[in-house]
């Protein structure tokens, strides 16, 4: 199956259940060798959200991935009901692939609560969308000069547009600022989407670019084809209702790697300056030898 519109994606996410609080996952590849570690992160928490049965909302997960996920094979779900108190749900997941465990995540769901209100600002000062090229619009013009690797990656027909705001060329050989914004923005019919359902699309993408953020301050000599990367542990939080209508903006920063590991923090921003969502992720960057 080809995705090429968020209706491909849903059918991704959306879990079969195959016994008691046990539900079964397929992969689809997003043109690396691994399932895609925000497959396994949207699968985990559609699992959990459905053992929730008291309106309560996705508010933070935490997850680590134990072993790349093998993409010929089913994924299953076990979720334990760890907590249902007064205000708080919380979920365990485990992702296990021929009676191995390659993934774990902790959930915790809120009933709908008033309170205080602030966020932090988005940044005005980026190029919007219709300033930008996407992935496909790179691919056209600059298709035979983009590096094999990238290429292969780019080609993979996907139900998210990415238009990178910061487009590194992988020829300059010069390190970069640690950072990297990247507008987004589904592919087909978002306008009966359930908050849930939301939040799993949202996570799925939150998996994309973060990585480029550490990868670019190491940019005169480190680069995708010579260097290992994988996810090794994933959190987000959510903080607000909204719509996939229009572009989002995942800004992104890295303050440091060390031990060939990436560290990583984004927020995800509405493009009248709503903040959606924050998430963190620590990442393998090991050196090959090339």
């Amino acid at each position: 199956m080809i995705m090429t519109k968020v209706e491909d994606l849903l059918e991704l996410l959306n879990l079969k259940s195959v016994d008691v609080n046990v539900f079964q996952g397929y992969n689809k590849t997003v043109g690396s060798p691994n399932v895609f570690g925000g497959q396994v992160l949207a699968q985990a928490i559609n699992a959990a959200s459905q053992t929730i049965t008291n309106n309560r909302v996705l508010h933070s997960m935490h997850a680590y991935f134990l072993e790349a996920g093998n993409l010929e094979l089913p994924i299953i779900y076990n979720v334990a009901l760890v907590r249902d108190g007064g205000s708080f749900s919380v979920r365990r997941v485990t992702a296990d692939q021929n009676g191995k465990t390659i993934f774990i995540l902790s959930a915790s769901f809120h009933k709908k609560e008033d309170g205080y209100n602030h966020q932090i600002d988005i940044n005005t000062k980026v190029k919007q969308p219709e300033e930008l090229m996407s992935w496909t619009d790179m691919l056209e013009q600059f298709g035979d000069a983009i590096p094999k690797k990238t290429k292969g990656f780019i080609e993979i027909e996907r139900p998210i547009e990415f238009k990178p705001v910061e487009v590194v060329n992988p020829f300059n050989k010069e390190d970069l600022p640690p950072f990297t914004n990247v507008w987004f923005k589904l592919k087909g019919d978002t306008s009966n989407l359930d908050l849930a359902s939301k939040q799993q699309i949202l996570t799925y993408v939150s998996d994309y670019n973060i990585l480029a953020a550490a990868m670019n301050r190491h940019a005169s000599k480190a680069h995708w084809g010579n260097t290992q990367t994988a996810s090794l542990d994933h959190s987000m939080w959510y903080f607000r209702d909204f719509d996939f209508d229009d572009w989002l903006l995942y800004s992104i920063e890295s303050p440091n790697t060390s031990n060939a590991r990436g560290f990583a923090k984004g927020n995800i921003f509405t493009r009248d300056g709503k903040l959606v969502a924050s998430v963190a992720q620590e990442g393998l960057m090991r050196p090959l030898n090339s």
